[in-house]
């Protein structure tokens, strides 16, 4: 791998938000594992928060010593507050303007050190620096390749449209590589006029995710075969040869990762656990932003205190809804008396545990007595659960999670659906009779069959000789190739 004496250096570029910086840093791993230097480029976020992401960049820095962060110099951010657009649009169009400080930085590296480029599914507009440098460039799609394929042959579905998708309804739309997906279920934006200056933005950095020398998908062969090889169909975009797709995943924190200081006491939480018996506690949490409304988290507390099971919840304050001005602003700790039903805390006590704003998630997953997860589909959250094997009630709420909703239930058959969702409310005889379901039920005792082979799959795909190896290999030699 040593070029002479100097070991090639990776520049990894991630965007905004947790949920990016994330697994980028379990990519950079892998690269470092390779023989490679890795740089992370950032940005400053254009919102300072004090929430759970605040601190997330420093943590992740001191915990991955061996990897090179560099914060770009900052140019002054956009004023989400007074602005008319859409928040998306001024962050993608704030990320552009980065183009020049990136070109900068990757000038200064020498260019036989330089190996490639790899960009988050939102920086596209970087592939127009790489382009110019002549650097190979490619993309990291944090989300799943099932979600891919269909925003891969998304652009083509609306191009020929007149309005937008809403009126669809729950019309299921045919793509490439997954089952039938409900024209409710794509990201809500997109179903606005296809002419909307934020469907044809969102269109056009799709598009753009495949642009690149090739993608790096955080998946595994055996979890999404047929939306891998959808790409490889000529009918995917007509027209057009798409890149390689290349499989690399599961790219998951590990529990117990050490991401807190050294010698730090084990979270409470931990140790209530710890007591409880395996595979018997529900685990509830809605990512790192989701909230749900005050009608809604009274209703999940009546379900979860009827059905007599277990729980470890992760109660946040209420948003208004899950808009996404809401979705950049901090939130404030939820104050448990007012939200949670009269005397639940102490009725339930013992049998549940509540948790304000934050949980080591990937710690609770691995845990043997977490025996279900309520999850509202994030592609981190999926994937973790699928590593530890436990499996999930799903409770999309918005960017791609409906789409993992549908793969996670009817292609990967790791999970079972929360009905009500989509209409805003999930009652207590629902939340009540779909945990039973699961940790009681011969249903539920398939389904946590199915989630220990995904598991044993997982494993399976990342050891020597396994098909993530090989996707990671074959991505490096293509790299060589360009190269040279």
């Amino acid at each position: 791998m040593d070029n002479g004496s100097t070991k090639q250096t990776v520049v990894l570029f991630p965007g905004g938000g947790v949920g990016h910086v994330g697994p980028m840093t379990q990519l950079a791993k892998v690269f470092l594992g390779h023989g490679y230097d890795v740089t992370m480029v950032l940005i400053e976020p254009p919102i300072k928060s004090t929430d759970s992401g605040a601190g997330f960049i420093e943590r992740v820095a001191a915990s991955n010593p061996s990897i090179t962060f560099h914060v770009l110099p900052p140019i002054p951010p956009p004023d989400f507050a007074s602005s008319p657009k859409h928040p998306f649009l001024l962050m993608i169009e704030f990320m552009r303007q980065y183009n020049e400080k990136l070109e900068s930085f990757l000038c200064s590296i020498p260019r036989a050190r330089l190996h490639s480029l790899v960009v988050d599914m939102f920086c596209t507009h970087a592939i127009d620096v790489a382009a110019k440098l002549g650097v190979p460039v490619y993309t990291f799609f944090a989300s799943g390749a099932g979600v891919l394929a269909v925003f891969t042959q998304l652009p083509a579905l609306l191009a020929g449209r007149r309005t937008g998708l809403k009126e669809l309804g729950d019309t299921p739309l045919e793509f490439l590589g997954v089952p039938p997906m409900p024209a409710s279920h794509l990201v809500r934006e997109l179903l606005e006029d296809p002419e909307d200056e934020l469907c044809r933005t969102m269109m056009n950095t799709w598009k753009r995710n495949t642009d690149t020398h090739g993608v790096l998908v955080n998946t595994f062969c055996s979890l999404e075969s047929r939306a891998l090889q959808a790409f490889r169909d000529p009918l995917c975009v007509p027209g057009r040869v798409l890149p390689p797709v290349y499989s690399i995943g599961p790219l998951v924190a590990k529990g117990g990762s050490g991401e807190d200081e050294e010698g730090a006491e084990r979270p409470e939480c931990l140790a209530w656990l710890d007591a409880q018996p395996e595979r018997s506690v529900v685990f509830l949490c809605w990512g790192s932003k989701g909230s749900l409304p005050e009608e809604q988290i009274k209703e999940i507390a009546a379900g979860l205190e009827r059905s007599g099971q277990r729980f470890l919840w992760v109660v946040r304050t209420p948003a208004g809804s899950y808009d996404t001005k809401r979705y950049l602003e901090q939130r404030p700790e939820p104050d448990l008396d007012a939200l949670l039903p009269e005397g639940f805390l102490e009725r339930t006590k013992g049998r549940g545990f509540v948790l304000k704003s934050w949980a080591p998630q990937a710690d609770i997953l691995t845990h043997p007595a977490t025996g279900a997860f309520v999850t509202h589909c994030g592609w981190n959250s999926t994937l973790e659960a699928i590593a530890a094997g436990v499996p999930m009630l799903c409770w999309p709420l918005g960017a791609e999670q409906k789409i993992n909703k549908v793969l996670m239930t009817a292609d990967m058959g790791v999970g079972v659906e929360l009905e009500g969702y989509n209409a805003g409310l999930v009652k207590a005889e629902e939340i009540e009779a779909k945990v039973k379901l699961v940790l009681e039920s011969e249903e539920g005792r398939g389904l946590g069959e199915r989630a220990a082979e995904r598991k044993k799959e997982a494993e399976e795909a990342l050891k020597d000789g396994g098909s993530s190896r090989a996707a990671f290999l074959r991505f490096l030699s293509d790299v060589e190739n360009l190269r040279a």
